[in-house]
């Protein structure tokens, strides 16, 4: 814990975690997304543009709350693209084509990794029963 200034107001107070900003602006911004998100509930076909004129808010802070995943446009809105391909989204940073293509990257640069120190330690277990003798291993 720490005495920061708020980002919004600038006024000093003790932060803990998340977004630098005192407690009064958390409410302030809460307010907001409270009133966003029941502007695009009764105007579903709205943009971001529309909806910040609308309950004047920020088009970023709009944008952060879809990045977040905090709101959710309808798909025909247009107002959103994904960060890797520009396909249209509804929320998020990316499509679901562009996550699923990340989570394999991801997961096929991890695997050899941990099939690696499976096999390491494999073969350290069958080297300390070859030492003394004992039950025997299988190789796969």
């Amino acid at each position: 814990m720490g005495v920061r200034n708020c980002s919004r107001c600038g006024k000093i107070f003790n932060y803990v975690a998340g977004q630098p900003i005192c407690e009064s602006c958390r409410k302030e911004l809460e307010q907001d997304f409270q009133k966003v998100k029941d502007y695009i509930k009764e105007n579903p076909g709205q943009g971001i543009k529309e909806v910040a004129e609308a309950c004047e808010v920020p088009e970023n802070q709009i944008k952060q709350w879809v990045r977040e995943e905090r709101l959710e446009f309808s798909k025909g809105s247009g107002a959103l693209a994904c960060e890797q391909c520009g396909e249209p989204i509804s929320t998020g940073r990316f499509c679901e084509k562009c996550k699923a293509t990340m989570t394999n990257n991801l997961n096929a640069s991890v695997r050899p990794g941990i099939e690696a120190r499976r096999q390491a330690a494999l073969d350290a277990a069958q080297k300390e029963l070859k030492n003394k003798g004992g039950m025997r291993f299988i190789k796969n």
